[in-house]
């Protein structure tokens, strides 16, 4: 018997998935009982959909495009209880989407379940959860607001746009090039142009991201990949070189060379980019839904310098 693929596991938060900016407000300001209140009271309303939606929804299309059991699956990890919840509940079924499984976890942090859930990757509006799950080894991002006329559209290719260095790599080229300049970085790069980079976070969502594109002819696969970094020549030797030692095929790398990345990620009409600066992701935010990774050196310590937050 063939074993089917291992299934495309992204955990979402509620208000990642839907818009909860009025009941998060009702929190802040009149606290928990009041935020539960109006969340029954409403129970029965529509949430509009959030940042995350478009995304989402595209995902969870593929399995439409591939025969058999799904390949992709989304798990609702929540800080409302089931009570309050039911509102969440309500909206998914609103918009057929075909998510069942899901964790309410009544004020505490959902970021534990991700392990159990076997997810390869957290999408979140709080900080404190995707920082958790980062340290726990998990792939998360904190999901910034963007503005509502540049929302990704809900249909089409699925277009998944990541930065490099402390993403999908390691921090180790970055922290020479905190410690020692763009010189220093860029001799060392060189220098060790075959050896391998270690992972960052997101290699292993990489990993699967590319095992379902696998699945698809590559003239007909409905996912695109790109490689979005501050970095070019001759840096981007190791990078190159990095990928297909670990066997996975991104299909664009774009090497800026300082250059801003927003105008780049337009035009590869990225569904999501994810970032570990947040000067990058700030200026991508207005253009595309943007994923910030609180992971590495720049996390860390503030830029020394305008030079250094622009690589």
């Amino acid at each position: 018997m063939t074993k089917l693929p291992e299934k495309l596991v992204i955990a979402v938060s509620s208000r990642a998935l839907f818009d909860l900016d009025e009941g998060h407000r009702i929190f802040l300001e009149d606290g928990l009982d009041a935020y539960s209140e109006y969340q029954i009271a409403h129970e029965n309303e529509i949430l509009a959909p959030g940042q995350a939606f478009p995304l989402v929804k595209k995902l969870l299309s593929i399995n439409q495009q591939l025969p058999g059991a799904p390949r992709v699956e989304v798990i609702l990890l929540s800080r409302n209880s089931a009570d309050t919840g039911l509102r969440v509940f309500n909206s998914i079924s609103h918009y057929q989407l075909p998510i069942e499984r899901a964790a309410f976890c009544g004020g505490r942090s959902p970021y534990r379940y991700v392990s159990a859930f076997g997810c390869h990757l957290f999408l979140s509006t709080h900080a404190e959860d995707v920082s958790s799950a980062l340290q726990a080894g998990y792939a998360a991002a904190t999901i910034l607001p963007t503005p509502r006329k540049t929302q990704q559209a809900e249909e089409g290719e699925l277009c998944f746009a990541f930065d490099g260095d402390a993403v999908i790599f390691s921090d180790e080229a970055e922290r020479i090039y905190k410690s020692s300049g763009l010189a220093a970085f860029s001799a060392s790069e060189k220098a060790a142009a075959n050896e391998p980079l270690s992972g960052g976070p997101f290699k292993a969502f990489l990993s699967a991201l590319h095992n379902l594109q696998q699945q698809f002819p590559v003239n007909e696969c409905p996912i695109r990949t790109a490689l979005v970094t501050a970095r070019s020549a001759p840096a981007h030797e190791r990078v190159i070189k990095t990928l297909r030692e670990w066997n996975i095929r991104i299909d664009e790398s774009l090497f800026l060379g300082g250059l801003t990345k927003a105008a780049f990620l337009k035009a590869f009409h990225a569904d999501v980019f994810f970032d570990d600066q947040t000067v990058h992701c700030e200026s991508a935010s207005e253009h595309v839904t943007t994923g910030h990774v609180p992971h590495g050196i720049a996390n860390e310590q503030p830029a020394d310098n305008p030079q250094q937050q622009n690589h």
